[in-house]
């Protein structure tokens, strides 16, 4: 399982940021990751720094073998709560094409 992680212009997005996305996609996904061939991140701060509440938003795009991409997105006061939000969405959606592909 490939992962890729972007981010815009107002996040920093250093090793050790990568490092931590990746550690928490791979073990939120690690049941299935015989099942995705990619991950795709992507971060951005909804408001652009401007003043008040920041509203960070987490896209995971999850290319799994055989099927069509999924996109799924969250968004939170941090970043580590909005990717939280985003892969509990996703493990829900690829259990469920999988349940799907499983039945038939």
């Amino acid at each position: 399982m490939i992962i890729q992680i972007n981010t815009d212009k107002t996040l920093n997005g250093d090793s050790k940021m990568q490092e931590y996305f990746t550690s928490e996609i791979e073990e939120a996904l690690k049941r299935h990751e015989t099942h995705i061939t990619r991950i795709e991140v992507h971060l951005k701060d909804e408001n652009k720094n401007e003043e008040g509440l920041n509203e960070l938003s987490c896209m995971l795009e999850a290319r799994l073998k055989g099927r069509k991409p999924i996109a799924i997105t969250n968004s939170a006061a941090s970043i580590e709560v909005a990717l939280s939000g985003a892969l509990t969405k996703t493990e829900t959606a690829i259990e469920t094409i999988l349940g799907r592909i499983q039945s038939y």
